[in-house]
């Protein structure tokens, strides 16, 4: 994937989740503790996500040929509604599942100092690759709030990784409030709250996931500010009179299709059209780079001519 932060963010979650899922597995046993079997299996899908973002930029890099000729650039959309789908049916319902058993037939939490280290030292961890994701989403971000960011990106690594890490944090903290409250109540209930909130947890967030992912599956076109840079790269052509209507569609995070109807004057000879339709998209090609596939149909500026007629 071209954008490197992306890829760094993910290797360090993927890092950050490998360490703290072998240590809550280990604390899972020593403890007996529901939610840290639950905080296991989070971080292990967690780790299979991060691997499946991975495989699809991987993929994603491929050259068109004649059965994909815009290329593969939707790959990275694709593999980023699978890590919405496996959060919610490994992560959420293996949570949830484990929360009602919990409540329906609680146990006490054994060495409770086994869960609090390693939910400590799990806390250190992701707030380190939360950190290293928010470092790379600003330069992208810009002006705008996290929750448009995450609305409006068209690369799916960095908004995946944001929502991972951040619902990694709130369940790790779900997690020490209901072995804390286990312990001090000696009540096992408490611990199957604090799994059934991290399952909920997960299902939001896979959900918000797959809405986000799906959008840019289906098709979707530019943002309204780069659609604009597009218009007036063609009303700058002197050739063209004006854009009668466009269309824009993202075929992967860095290649956008352009498709426009320009109005030309009706004296124009076909090499004057052919030499403004050519200078037109150099024009839309400096303005936005990642316009990469570009189709301009050239037509009679009839507003003009029904005026002079």
């Amino acid at each position: 994937m071209s954008a490197s932060g992306g890829t760094k963010a993910i290797i360090a979650a993927l890092s950050a989740n490998l360490a703290i899922a072998v240590s809550k597995f280990v604390a899972a046993v020593f403890t007996g503790s529901s939610s840290m079997l639950a905080e296991g299996i989070h971080s292990v899908a967690d780790s299979g996500n991060q691997l499946l973002l991975l495989l699809g930029g991987k993929r994603a890099q491929r050259a068109g040929d004649k059965k994909h000729p815009f290329g593969y650039g939707r790959e990275r959309y694709f593999y980023a509604f699978v890590v919405a789908v496996v959060l919610f049916t490994i992560g959420a319902l293996f949570s949830i599942y484990e929360g009602v058993h919990k409540i329906a037939d609680p146990h006490q939490v054994e060495s409770p100092i086994w869960a609090f280290a390693v939910l400590i030292f799990a806390i250190v961890a992701e707030s380190f690759s939360f950190r290293t994701a928010i470092k790379e989403s600003n330069p992208l971000r810009g002006d705008q709030s996290w929750f448009a960011f995450i609305r409006r990106s068209k690369s799916p690594e960095l908004p995946v990784i944001l929502l991972e890490d951040l619902g990694a944090l709130l369940g790790l903290i779900f997690a020490l409030f209901g072995v804390a409250m286990a312990v001090v109540t000696g009540d096992g209930v408490w611990d199957g709250i604090g799994t059934l909130m991290i399952g909920v947890l997960l299902a939001v967030i896979a959900v918000v996931l797959a809405i986000e992912t799906k959008s840019l599956l289906v098709g979707e076109g530019a943002t309204p500010e780069v659609e604009e840079q597009i218009r007036v790269a063609l009303e700058g052509s002197p050739e063209v009179a004006r854009v009668i209507h466009m269309r824009t569609m993202h075929l992967g995070p860095e290649e956008l299709l352009v498709a426009a109807k320009i109005a030309v004057e009706h004296d124009d000879t076909a090499g004057e059209v052919a030499r403004g339709i050519d200078e037109a998209e150099r024009r839309i090609r400096e303005a936005v780079p990642i316009a990469r596939v570009i189709y301009l149909e050239p037509d009679l500026d009839r507003m003009r001519t029904g005026a002079s007629g």
